[in-house]
């Protein structure tokens, strides 16, 4: 059965693509699914993160990586559905052709954002995006401050515009950064941690998406 295929979209910048990538990949291979992260992203953050992963751990790093870019995106993505349960993209910011690419690929777009209005507004491109392509999609709040009322105005906001949202959100923590820089998760570098505990609940919660049911039974 084929593998599936999350694309990370954002096109405003810095709103931690890379990190949901990097963790999210992290956490699917700890529960035993065979991974490989796609970088589309010419900045090459993910690729960075991959080669510090392979320095330090070495043959022990299951996670598959290629950088690619335009249409070579699309012939590898059909090669590597049938060799992998899961394929994690992470794409580039203002860079509509190769975003809509990796996004026309995907089972589901998961698009981070930041608690701010500023944040809703500016995903608005990246939302039109993946509704022109007609692919399932989930926002899930990054960086976020414990105990903000904002954090339910935000997601009440976005739920009111019939926009699914990750009920699971990832804190504003060092240990993300800090697990990032040593080429690892925070599933990995912190295994007991709030925040370990939290890319746990969000990989549950994706693995629940209907596009993911059948991947789900490999990662069990």
């Amino acid at each position: 059965m084929a593998g599936k295929v999350i694309t990370i979209a954002q096109h405003k910048g810095g709103a931690g693509k890379t990190t949901f990538a990097a963790q999210i990949a992290a956490a699917l291979d700890e529960s035993g699914a065979r991974v490989i992260t796609l970088d589309v992203d010419p900045q090459g953050s993910l690729t960075q993160w991959q080669e510090t992963r392979t320095a330090k751990l070495g043959r022990r790093n299951r996670i598959a990586h290629l950088q690619l870019q335009g249409w070579k995106v699309m012939r590898e993505l059909n090669r590597l559905v049938h060799d992998f349960d899961f394929v994690i993209i992470d794409t580039p910011p203002h860079a509509e052709s190769e975003s809509s690419i990796a996004i026309r690929q995907a089972d589901l777009v998961l698009i981070p954002i930041q608690p701010s209005p500023l944040d809703i507004w500016a995903c608005a491109p990246t939302l039109k995006l993946v509704l022109q392509e007609k692919r399932p999609l989930m926002i899930a709040l990054n960086r976020v401050p414990p105990r903000a009322k904002l954090n339910t105005m935000i997601m009440d906001k976005l739920e009111s515009m019939n926009i699914p949202v990750s009920r699971q959100t990832l804190g504003n923590r060092v240990a993300y950064s800090g697990s990032i820089m040593q080429g690892l998760g925070v599933v990995e570098s912190e295994p007991k941690s709030a925040a370990a505990e939290e890319v746990r609940r969000l990989v549950d919660e994706l693995l629940k998406h209907k596009s993911f049911k059948s991947a789900a039974n490999k990662a069990a």
